[in-house]
């Protein structure tokens, strides 16, 4: 545990000077190809540094913040565009942050008090909802022998979303309180969505989808937009979108389930995605929205798809290495260490309702 903790305090010193790096070249290189090659080693060093953390939670949680988000910020910043490109420049305070966290700065608007206290107020109910949620899931895990499998695999998706949830709004409340800005939500309540359009691009992390916009599917749309019709120029974009999601994904599972091949299960759960989402835009284009399924139905639909889905390509990998199993351990070992400052390796711990 100690040599994970100095592997990871190693590796964010590195991130941090390789930022410093970036955000100082703008000053003596000009946005394009010549910005871009003096800042393609960091995204290369980027993809490695994740390597050195072997616990779940850091290593991911790493490679999610700088591998799948200051990467491809990075590249878009080569070439003047992005959150990270600005005129004038964003201070460091602004560009460190901005570059390897899941936030976004929101736009001012003239009801910033109304709608700062209608937003805190849902924040924090949403927040006590979810982890009461989540402790209601922890608990039910001690019956899981008795519990239908498919009904575990359903809480294991809900497990997921909330982590994730509480994760990311709680590095946008330190941002916002350390920063003082307004900032866009991670999540955009995917549960009430009504159509996979509305889950992926407007609902499910909207700061990865923003991004995956601006680096693939709008390079993509402007590519083929002249070399077939108009109309359906969307659905390459959104297949290389999903291509290049699923590569990350895999990538995921790479540096965290104990350097294993791939087994290119995630990379078919998007590549199932990217069709089916594709398809829909066909359907609404060729009717030109005349027939509509109601939202009652198409949102139960659309969520149905995604669970189901997830059973088939997206857990597996996931529940074949224990994954739950060790993320348990190394929440106890960090509880231990918070409340009797003692070290202790996450093997030399048991979680009794695993």
């Amino acid at each position: 545990m100690e040599g994970e903790i100095h592997n990871f305090i190693v590796v964010w010193t590195i991130v941090l000077a390789s930022l410093c790096y970036s955000h100082t070249i703008v000053k003596f290189i000009p946005q394009g190809k010549s910005r871009f090659v003096a800042i393609f080693p960091i995204v290369c060093l980027f993809f490695i540094l994740p390597l050195y953390l072997t616990s779940i939670n850091l290593g991911a949680t790493t490679f999610f913040f700088i591998t799948g988000l200051a990467t491809f910020k990075l590249i878009l910043f080569a070439f003047g565009k992005g959150p990270l490109s600005s005129t004038p420049p964003l201070p460091l305070s602004t560009f460190i942050p901005l570059a390897c966290l899941p936030i976004k700065l929101k736009k001012s608007s003239k009801t910033k008090d109304v709608e700062t206290i209608k937003k805190a107020t849902n924040s924090t109910f949403n927040l006590v909802t979810k982890v009461t949620l989540l402790a209601i899931l922890v608990r039910l895990y001690n019956y899981k022998d008795n519990l239908h499998p498919k009904f575990i695999l359903f809480c294991y998706c809900i497990n997921i979303y909330i982590m994730l949830e509480i994760i990311l709004n709680m590095v946008s409340a330190a941002v916002r309180g350390v920063s003082r800005v307004d900032l866009d939500p991670p999540f955009n309540e995917p549960y009430l969505t009504s159509s996979l359009q509305d889950f992926w691009g407007r609902r499910w992390n909207l700061m990865v989808s923003n991004i995956l916009r601006l680096t693939v599917y709008d390079p993509v749309h402007l590519f083929v937009v002249d070399r077939i019709p108009r109309k359906w120029a969307p659905i390459p974009a959104v297949l290389a979108t999903f291509i290049v999601s699923g590569l990350v994904h895999e990538l995921l599972l790479y540096y965290i389930i104990e350097r294993l091949k791939p087994s290119g299960e995630a990379m078919i759960f998007f590549l199932i995605h990217g069709v089916a989402l594709s398809v829909e835009i066909i359907i609404k284009k060729m009717f030109n929205g005349k027939i509509l399924v109601p939202r009652i139905i198409s949102g139960p639909l659309a969520l149905a798809f995604i669970i189901f889905t997830s059973f088939w390509f997206f857990l597996p990998p996931f529940l074949r290495s224990n994954t739950e199993f060790k993320l348990c351990t190394e929440y106890i070992a960090f509880f231990k260490f918070i409340r009797y400052g003692q070290l202790i390796s996450p093997t030399n711990i048991t979680c009794s309702f695993l």
